[in-house]
């Protein structure tokens, strides 16, 4: 296992979470980061491991489709602590469901997809003389 710095810098983090420096900018500036962003000497931005963390979290929400404003009362959710779970819990149940309709949509695009895939090989098998089979 790599061990991680205790200081990472925006690059670093960018690195390790797939973000660009620009997003990760936009991400504080969004109020998506559960603990305050610290400044290291000379003002530089300072991440942790905590911050990999919460911002893979994020990634992967994002990536799900996840709308940033729901993403952001979810930040704030966590960043509030204990006492809120039940509506933690009732947005994800939501996005669940949204994920859930979108994986429906995608299952029967991908089923077309392979059914033309299908009928344009039978064509062309029929037109190489490839017997079917």
């Amino acid at each position: 296992m790599t061990e991680v710095p205790t200081a990472l810098s925006i690059g670093q983090l960018a690195e390790r979470t797939g973000l660009s420096v620009h997003a990760l900018r936009f991400y504080e500036h969004e109020g998506l980061f559960v603990n305050p962003v610290r400044r290291g000497p000379g003002g530089r931005r300072v991440y942790d491991q905590d911050d990999v963390d919460w911002l893979t979290v994020c990634v992967i929400l994002r990536a799900s489709g996840m709308p940033l404003p729901v993403l952001r009362r979810y930040t704030d959710l966590v960043r509030a602590g204990a006492g809120n779970e039940r509506e933690r819990l009732t947005l994800l149940r939501e996005h669940h469901g949204q994920v859930a309709e979108q994986i429906d949509r995608l299952t029967q695009s991908l089923d077309l997809v392979r059914f033309k895939i299908g009928v344009y090989e039978d064509l062309l098998d029929q037109e190489a003389g490839v017997p079917a089979g």
